[in-house]
């Protein structure tokens, strides 16, 4: 393996923590340059509309330690063979695609107008997050004097998703003469973003080569070398004047190794910018109704828009989207701009799922390479927030799920075992990509990574599906995919349930739970555990569910479904003895047990361990640095039992183990929260967010901490972090989520939209949407009342519940309760 340099240890400075203009809600902006904190900003200030995504990378850029120029496509993977230590490795990762951004700008005589080369003397970037334009204020000196300002403005448009747009005004403030601009498409980018994987080969492109359509226009295509995928840049280049008129340059064409593009020279004087507007049409060979992606780029920006016109329609797009998914708190709170950067950034992620994008979510969106852009469970935090506004996004996300239910059958085989098994990390096809060693940076060692152990995430996917069916009623796509899904998992985990004729339970065996710290006991590292609490509750549920979706679907169908699912007799009453048999740990002092001996496990020093290392969140590379492992000890990545009371509203739970046969005192949730959150180290992004969630109603002052530390986890320095590596897109949508469905109280249940809000003293009123069973409805929630107002329309009428009185609200109907004296007051449309 040839060696190359490791990714640059990019790490923010404490007092570039927030950005300068943290009062304004929908500007996230940056006065200065920073090259230290370069990447994280880039992650930050990526643009996308789901379909794609460019980072906000400062144009002409290349990777230099810097700054790191990346675009990614939906679902664009490709796959790496590596010898890694002595053993071949086999690796996908989500592909850098060309940079379509390449451009430079040179006074002649002059240096180029860019940090390092040019003396900077003001700098200014600001991302609109309503909608979705970057745009960048740079003034320059150079070495003859002459001072020149140059203004960009981008985006990546949500209303025709293949097509992007960069406009760059150059000023001469104090002198006249030309200038040379290069603007390119780069095909000569690598994978070098993610410093984990800096011992694989980043290279996964093959240059097909450039060509030149006309003198502004030039086509380039590049090849993955593993999986064939063509992925196809069209670009234009025009100059204008500042009222918008087109205006000669002198144009030379740039087609030459690894980048197609021309020079433009043109002539400047003060008083009269000139705009430089570059339009860019893509497409890739995955796409639908589509000959090549060659003769999909070259149409797309045959038939582009003027600039200005396809900005009004980006702008329209968005201003769409943001009147289903806006949060808003009261006017004037900080963590508004936080919650308005989070859920833009899913949305930028998602925002193009439907029949024609087979892709799933990436845990790092499409912002960066971390985690090589894999799927894991963060779905589970993601969809909610999309399934209660645009349930149609959440149903084309389960169906990447649907498409690759084979080779979950095929890894649930491979184990022996029916039914389907889905990954922990999922990427072009469903095979397992769960890396098997994890490179520890402390003791420069690969430590064994087993965390595809952690059979939980088909838990999560059958729970997202019925989630999904309860908020929407598609009781169409239960009937064609949902219920499958449903199945195939219960038959999984009923295939692993061990009968124990001892006392008649079932024991589930070899698994991990959503803590990373525990793939097995100190004796025996690596094998599994017994009985993790949060899969052996999670499993029965979902084989309770999956009874349910049974018998609604197939009545009255004469057999059909269960012909086609292949449902033998008495296989549901199989899975219902299973999922009421199934064991769960308990201490002696009767809190649940996050996996069987976990009780028996030492005690950990936290506060030497605070004292010596600070941030001590991956507890795991500490100790196995100090030649000893976390399997020893009481500790926890991130919420495991916890989850359960996450997922799980509090008559949810009781049911559940009402079924399980177990009690569940009044005592046992608030004693099992504090005993677990005492031992956490809240090594996930997403540990904070659960953490939060559980203790809203019994430790209102710690929720909001840990609530808004979990707001805040991309957008605020944190030592350590990765954000330049992709932004955290679970607690991105996992804390716009917990406006809506904990704070705010909203839960699906049944075919109800039930309400119980407790907002915090630190958010006395929110305002957002919901989109329950085909009806559209605004939301208001004070501390003390709530009102609903549904949209008129021809929707059918629903059932809704605030507190304990049960309404059914038709179109253009009005809602009021008093959350104090328990009033409730329907105005009929």
């Amino acid at each position: 393996m040839t060696a190359r340099p490791r990714a640059a240890a990019w790490q923010a400075r404490p007092d570039r923590v927030r950005p300068e203009n943290a009062g304004d809600p929908w500007v996230l902006a940056y006065t200065d340059f920073d090259p230290v904190d370069e990447g994280r900003r880039e992650a930050l200030c990526t643009l996308g509309n789901g379909y794609w995504a460019t980072r906000g990378s400062l144009p002409g850029s290349v990777a230099d330690g810097t700054h790191y120029p990346g675009t990614y496509f939906a679902g664009v993977y490709n796959r790496v063979v590596n010898d890694l230590a002595g053993r071949r490795d086999e690796s996908e990762h989500m592909v850098n695609a060309p940079d379509w951004t390449f451009l430079t700008i040179q006074p002649e005589g002059g240096p180029v107008f860019h940090p390092g080369m040019a003396e900077m003397l003001s700098h200014r970037q600001d991302l609109d997050l309503r909608h979705g334009i970057l745009t960048r204020s740079n003034r320059y000196r150079d070495a003859a004097g002459r001072t020149s300002r140059v203004t960009s403005r981008q985006f990546l448009s949500l209303a025709h998703p293949h097509l992007a747009s960069l406009q760059t005004t150059v000023e001469a403030e104090d002198w006249s003469g030309d200038v040379v601009v290069v603007s390119a498409v780069n095909g000569t980018v690598a994978n070098r973003n993610s410093a984990a994987d800096s011992h694989l080969p980043a290279d996964h492109l093959v240059a097909v080569g450039g060509s030149g359509l006309d003198d502004e226009t030039v086509l380039w295509e590049s090849r993955t070398n593993q999986s064939g995928i063509s992925i196809a840049v069209a670009m234009r280049t025009r100059l204008r004047n500042e009222n918008g008129g087109q205006i000669p340059g002198r144009y030379r064409p740039l087609l030459e190794d690894g980048r197609a593009g021309c020079t433009v020279t043109f002539a400047i004087e003060p008083g009269r910018p000139v705009v430089i507007e570059k339009t860019a049409a893509v497409a890739t060979s995955r796409d639908r109704a589509l000959s090549t992606a060659v003769l999909g780029a070259g149409q797309g920006i045959r038939r582009a828009p003027e600039a200005a016109e396809l900005l009004a329609a980006h702008v329209h797009a968005w201003d769409t989207m943001w009147e289903g998914f806006a949060v808003i708190p009261r006017a004037g709170r900080p963590e508004c701009q936080a919650l308005n950067l989070n859920i833009f950034h899913v949305l930028q992620t998602v925002a193009a799922a439907g029949p024609d994008l087979d892709a799933g979510v990436p845990a790092r969106g499409l912002h960066g390479e971390g985690y090589r852009g894999h799927i894991f469970w963060d779905e589970l935090f993601i969809y909610p927030m999309l399934t209660l506004r645009r349930p149609d996004i959440t149903r084309s996300l389960l169906l990447y799920r649907y498409r690759r239910l084979d080779e979950a059958r095929a890894g649930a085989q491979s184990a022996g075992l029916g039914g389907a098994m889905f990954p922990w990390q999922s990427g072009s096809d469903g095979r397992d990509e769960t890396p098997a060693a994890l490179f520890n940076a402390r003791d420069q060692q690969w430590m064994p990574d087993n965390s595809h152990r952690q059979r939980h995430v088909g838990l999560a996917v059958a729970y997202s599906v019925w989630q999904y069916y309860q908020a929407s009623g598609d009781i169409e796509f239960l009937a064609r995919y949902g219920t499958e899904l449903l199945v195939e998992v219960s038959r999984f985990f009923a295939g692993m349930a061990i009968h124990n004729p001892a006392d008649d339970r079932f024991d589930i065996v070899a698994v991990m739970g959503p803590d990373e710290f525990h793939d097995g006991y100190p004796d025996h590292p690596g094998g599994g555990l017994r009985n993790n609490a949060y899969t052996n509750v999670l499993a029965s549920w979902v084989l309770a569910k999956a009874g349910e979706a049974v018998a609604l679907v197939s009545a009255g169908d004469g057999g059909e479904l269960c012909r086609r699912l292949s449902l033998r007799a008495g296989e549901l009453s199989d899975w219902d003895r299973v999922s009421r048999r199934l064991r769960v740990p308990f201490h002696t002092d009767g809190i649940i047990s996050q996996f069987e001996g976990y009780e028996a496990l030492k005690e950990f020093d936290w506060a030497t361990y605070r004292a010596r290392y600070g941030d001590i969140g991956r507890l795991d590379l500490i100790l196995q640095a100090e030649g000893d492992t976390t399997n020893g000890y009481k500790l926890s990545k991130q919420a495991d039992v916890l989850m359960l009371f996450y997922l799980l509203s509090a008559e949810e739970l009781r049911e559940a183990f009402d079924r399980l046969g177990y009690p569940l005192p009044p005592d046992l949730v608030p004693r099992t929260v504090r005993y677990y959150l005492a031992r956490t180290s809240h090594g996930s992004t997403l540990s904070r967010l659960a953490h939060s969630w559980v203790l809203a109603r019994s430790d209102r002052e710690q929720s909001w901490s840990l609530f808004t530390q979990a707001l805040e986890c991309d957008i605020a320095y944190t030592p350590g972090g990765t954000t330049q590596e992709g932004v955290h897109l679970g607690a991105m949508a996992g804390t716009s989520d917990m406006v809506l469905r904990c704070y705010g109280g909203v839960e699906t249940r049944q075919d109800t939209l039930w309400l119980h809000p407790l907002l915090p003293l630190e958010l006395p009123q929110v305002d957002f949407r919901l989109f329950f069973r085909g009806q559209a409805i605004k939301v208001h929630v004070t501390t003390d009342s709530i009102a609903l107002h549904l949209s008129a329309g021809r929707a059918k009428h629903i059932k809704v519940r605030v507190e304990n009185v049960q309404r059914t609200l038709g179109p253009g109907d009005s809602l009021y309760a008093s959350l104090s004296s328990g009033e409730c007051t329907v105005t009929r449309h």
